[in-house]
C-alpha cells in the first residue's frame, strides 16, 4: 500500500480543537471544549459529578492499590517485588491522567473564577502523578512497570497479552489532551510520550519486531500524537500496526485469532468481531488512519464493519459483546438479554469509532449510536454519586443483586450493584475521560455552517472558515423533555447554515424559525425526516431556531432473528431504553415480586404521568411440575387483572437496592 504524506505541521497542531480527535482535514471538524460549554442539564450533572467525586475516588484507588506507586518501585529499583495489579495497570493511570487534562480544559473553558480552586488542585495532582511516571522511564523510552527489569519478563516477548503497546497508547492519549488544553505545560508528559513513540517505532519498524500488540488501542494513539507532534513516523508506524491484523502475526488461542483481531486483514472483514473493544479500538484508529492518508478504500471497509455491526451485534442499549468468557461480539443475531456482557470500555470504544466515522461522512447515524450509547451505556455505569460502577451492563438481571462492600475490590463482570472498583478496573477511568471530554462531542462545523449532533444546554463559539463568527445558546431540558431551542447571538453578513439532528426514532419531528421580534419564518420552518434539519439564511442576532422531537414512550419491538428475546417488546422514550425493577411491582398493586413472572399488555400503549413511564402487564404464579414441556402454549396463564407499573431509564436501574430487572418484556 502506498503510504501518502499530510504534512502536518506544529502550528497548525496548536490551532487544532481542543478535542480528543482532531483529523487534519474530514466532512467535518470537531468543536472543542473551547468552544462547545455544557451549562447543566442531564450531562452537565454528570460533568459536576464526574469532577467533584468520580476523579478524586478514582486517584483514591490507584493510591490505595498500589497502581501509581508501581512507579515509584520502577524508579528506585525496587521492581519486581512489591509491583501490584494486573498487567496492564499503568494503562489505568493514563487514562486518570487523560481524564484530569480534560477536566481541567473543561473548568478553564468556562471561565468561572469559582473553578480556579479546582483547577489548581487537579493542576497539582496531575504533576505529582506526571514526575512518577516521568521516574519510571528508562533512558531508552522504554516505559513499563510489568516488563524489562531483572526478575521481570523480556520486552515485547509476551506481545499478545503483555499489553505493553497498549498501555503506551493510552500514554498517547493523555498526552495529547494535555498539549491540547495546556499547549504551554512544562510538566514534560508530552516528552515523556515522544520518547516513548521512538523507541516503538525503532522496535516496531519497517525492520523491526512484525508484530503488534494484542489489546489494539496504540494505533490510535499515534496517529493522535503524529497528529499533535507533526512528526509523519507516529504515522507510519500506526499504518504498520494497522497493516499487521489479520496477518497471523499473533499466536492462535483457545477463542480463536479473531480474540485480537488478527483473523482477517482489517479491509477484508465485514463486521466487528472477537473481543469488544479490541476491535472498536482498533476500528476508531484505523479511521484516523484512514483519513489522514486519503485511504478511502479502508474508510470503505469500516463503514461496512460499522453498518454491519449495528444490524446485527449491537443491543438495544447501544451495548456491544455478548460473551462472558471473551468479553466478544458474538454471532450475528446473538444478544442474549441475561447474559449480555456489554461493557462499559466497550460502549466508550464504540463511541470513539462512531464519532470518527461520524467527523470522516458527516452522517447522523453515528450521532444517533454514539447518544444510544452514552444515555444507555456510559450513562449507566456510574452510580448517581459517581463513585462505583457497573462494568458489564445486563439487560436481564434474573436474581437480586447484592450489595458490593464500599471498601473491597469487586470481580469485574458480576452483574451485581455497581462496585467501587474492580480487579481490573479499566472502565471507571474510561467513563471519567469520556464525561471530561463530553462537550468536544456536542457539535462540529464545515465550511457552510454548524452542525448540532447531542442535544444539552451549551453555549457554543466558533469562527467558520471565511471568518464569519458564530454564537449560539441552545436552551433544552432533553431528554425529559423533547423541545430544542438555538438563540442565535451574533448577526451575519452572508447565510450559513444551522444543522439539527433529527434522531431516526424522530418521526413527526417538526422545526420553527423566529425572527429576532418572536414571529414565525413561514418558508424556514418544516415538518422533518430523520437526519439533519438544516435551516441557510443571513441570521441575525436574536433569531431563534426550535427543534421539536417527540418523546412520548413507545414499544419497540426486535428483529425475529434475535432468538433470545421473540416475543418481547421494549419501551424507550426518546433517546432512552426503560426496565422493569421488581421494586416497582408491589407498588402497583402486583403480587408477583419478580419480573420473570410479569406480561406486557402490548394491547394498552405505554403512557406518561406524573414523570414516570407506565406499561399494562399482567401478573403470572407458574407452578413448577415434573416437566417443563407439554402440549400447553402457555403452562401459566397470566392473570385476568392488569396493572400499570411504572418502568425506570436503564440508566437509573438498580440506584434503590437489589432488585430483579428486565429491559425486553414478554408480551
Amino acid at each position: 500500500m502506498t503510504f501518502t504524506t499530510h504534512t502536518t505541521s506544529p502550528a497548525r497542531a496548536a490551532a487544532a480543537p481542543i478535542a480528543p480527535v482532531a483529523p487534519s482535514h474530514a466532512a467535518l471538524r470537531p468543536l472543542g471544549l473551547d468552544e462547545v460549554t455544557i451549562r447543566g442539564g442531564f450531562w452537565g450533572e454528570r460533568q459536576r459529578v464526574n469532577g467533584t467525586a468520580t476523579l478524586s475516588h478514582i486517584a483514591g484507588w490507584l493510591e490505595r492499590e498500589g497502581w501509581i506507586a508501581n512507579f515509584d518501585l520502577a524508579a528506585s529499583g525496587a521492581l519486581p517485588e512489591g509491583r501490584r495489579g494486573r498487567e496492564f495497570s499503568d494503562s489505568e493511570v493514563y487514562k486518570y491522567l487523560e481524564a484530569v487534562a480534560w477536566e481541567i480544559g473543561r473548568l478553564s473553558a468556562a471561565d468561572d473564577a469559582a473553578d480556579a480552586g479546582a483547577i489548581a488542585e487537579l493542576e497539582a495532582q496531575f504533576r505529582s502523578v506526571v514526575d512518577r511516571v516521568a521516574a519510571a522511564q528508562e533512558t531508552d523510552g522504554y516505559l513499563n512497570t510489568r516488563f524489562g527489569r531483572p526478575g521481570q519478563e523480556p520486552r515485547w516477548k509476551n506481545l499478545e497479552w503483555g499489553h505493553e503497546l497498549y498501555c503506551l497508547g493510552h500514554l498517547f492519549q493523555a498526552a495529547v489532551a494535555r498539549v491540547r488544553t495546556r499547549p504551554d505545560a512544562d510538566d514534560g508528559l508530552i516528552d515523556i510520550a515522544r520518547r516513548a513513540a521512538d523507541l516503538v517505532c525503532e522496535v516496531f519498524g519497517d525492520d523491526g519486531i512484525q508484530s503488534m500488540c494484542g489489546h489494539a488501542e496504540i494505533e490510535l494513539g499515534l496517529v493522535e500524537l503524529s497528529r499533535v507532534t507533526g512528526d509523519e513516523r507516529y504515522l507510519r508506524q500506526a499504518q504498520l500496526f494497522v497493516e499487521r491484523h489479520g496477518t497471523g502475526v499473533l499466536p492462535d488461542i483457545e477463542f480463536g485469532r479473531s480474540y485480537y483481531q488478527d483473523d482477517l486483514p482489517v479491509r477484508e472483514a465485514d463486521v466487528l468481531r472477537g473481543h469488544a473493544v479490541r476491535a472498536n479500538y482498533l476500528a476508531a484508529g484505523a479511521v484516523d488512519l484512514a483519513v489522514e492518508t486519503g485511504d478511502t478504500e479502508l474508510l470503505g471497509a469500516l463503514e461496512r464493519q460499522w453498518t454491519n455491526t449495528v444490524a446485527r451485534r449491537t443491543y438495544v442499549t447501544g451495548g456491544q459483546g455478548s460473551h462472558h468468557q471473551d468479553e466478544a461480539f458474538g454471532d450475528d443475531f446473538e444478544l442474549p438479554s441475561d447474559r449480555a456482557y456489554s461493557e462499559t470500555c466497550a460502549g466508550v470504544a464504540s463511541i470513539m469509532f462512531s464519532w470518527r466515522m461520524l467527523l470522516a461522512e458527516g452522517e447522523s447515524r453515528y450521532a444517533d449510536l454514539i447518544e444510544r450509547t452514552l444515555f444507555n451505556v456510559v450513562a449507566t455505569s456510574p452510580s448517581a454519586e459517581g463513585t462505583s460502577f457497573y462494568y458489564a451492563n445486563t439487560l436481564h438481571q434474573r436474581r437480586p443483586a447484592e450489595h458490593a462492600s464500599a471498601d473491597e475490590v469487586s470481580p469485574r463482570a458480576s452483574s451485581s450493584l455497581r462496585a467501587p472498583w474492580f480487579e481490573v478496573s479499566c472502565c471507571p477511568p474510561n467513563v471519567a475521560r469520556t464525561f471530561a471530554s463530553l462537550a468536544a462531542y456536542v457539535a462540529t462545523a464545515d465550511a457552510g455552517g454548524v452542525q448540532l449532533h447531542q442535544y444539552a444546554p451549551a453555549s457554543i463559539r466558533t469562527t467558520l472558515d471565511g471568518g464569519t463568527e458564530i454564537a449560539l445558546e441552545v436552551e433544552t431540558a432533553y431528554p425529559a423533555e423533547g423541545s430544542v431551542g438555538v438563540q442565535v447571538l451574533t448577526d451575519a453578513a452572508e447565510p450559513w447554515t444551522l444543522s439539527l439532528r433529527v434522531p431516526a426514532w424522530a418521526a413527526g419531528a417538526s422545526l420553527v424559525v423566529r425572527d429576532a421580534a418572536g414571529a414565525e419564518v413561514p418558508e424556514a420552518s418544516a415538518s422533518l425526516e430523520p437526519g439533519y434539519a438544516r435551516v441557510t439564511r443571513a441570521f441575525a442576532a436574536g433569531e431563534r431556531v426550535e427543534l421539536e422531537l417527540p418523546v412520548a414512550p413507545r414499544f419497540t419491538s426486535p428483529d425475529p432473528r434475535i432468538d433470545a428475546v421473540r416475543g418481547c417488546l421494549v419501551v424507550e422514550r426518546g433517546p432512552e431504553v426503560f426496565a422493569l425493577e421488581s421494586v416497582d411491582l408491589a407498588e402497583a398493586g402486583i403480587t408477583a415480586t419478580d419480573v420473570a413472572d410479569i406480561l406486557l399488555d402490548a394491547t394498552v400503549p405505554p403512557r406518561e404521568a406524573d414523570g414516570h413511564v407506565l406499561v399494562a402487564v399482567r401478573g403470572r404464579h407458574p407452578e413448577i411440575g415434573p416437566w417443563p414441556y407439554g402440549d400447553e402454549v402457555d403452562a401459566a396463564p397470566a392473570e385476568a387483572s392488569v396493572h400499570e407499573v411504572a418502568l425506570v431509564p436503564y440508566h437509573e436501574w438498580a440506584q434503590r437496592g437489589p432488585s430483579t430487572m428486565r429491559v425486553w418484556l414478554p408480551a
